[in-house]
């Protein structure tokens, strides 16, 4: 029995349909919703709920796009003209902003952003690994709940990134 508390050959996985645990046997193929005999009910618990807590983050950012983002352009800003140096100059101000207590991230997203999450204050919900691009999401798995990265770089621009849950 490994330390799941499953059988050989069995593994969890999580269903982004359902938002839920299912048990995976790995020889056949086959999957079920429920764990398969011979389980270690208090094992398993204590894995599911480690693995739930890890799994999916909440987090919100400010985007400041440039002439080189992936689409350069926003819902405020038609044609993005300005340049990488300029948008990482923008984003420092904003995290200065933020940091001296001056404004929230949520704030100054609702106005400033290039995203269109800015009308949620640049909440993004929950997503898990692999729905973001691997920068932004290394960042945000790194964070603590409440804690706010530094200027992060990825395709779309330059982000701050605060980690809500």
């Amino acid at each position: 029995m490994s330390s799941t508390g499953l059988p050989p050959d069995w593994i969890v996985k999580h269903s982004k349909s359902k938002n839920a645990p299912y048990y995976f046997h790995l020889p056949t193929g086959m999957s079920q919703w429920s764990a398969p005999d011979g389980t270690n009910e208090d094992l398993l618990a204590a894995h599911v709920a480690t693995l739930t807590q890890t799994q999916k983050v909440r987090a919100a950012h400010l985007l400041v796009k440039h002439r080189d983002s992936r689409r350069a352009s926003s819902w405020r800003t038609p044609e993005i003209t300005r340049s990488h140096e300029e948008a990482i100059e923008i984003i420092k101000g904003y995290e200065s902003k933020i940091r001296n207590g001056e404004a929230s991230l949520a704030k100054l997203a609702e106005t400033e952003s290039d995203c269109s999450s800015a009308r949620k204050g640049g909440d993004l919900g929950f997503f898990g690994r692999g729905e973001m691009q691997k920068e932004f999401e290394d960042v945000a798995f790194s964070l603590k709940p409440g804690e706010m990265s530094g200027p992060v770089d990825t395709g779309s621009g330059v982000h701050l990134i605060e980690r809500l849950e």
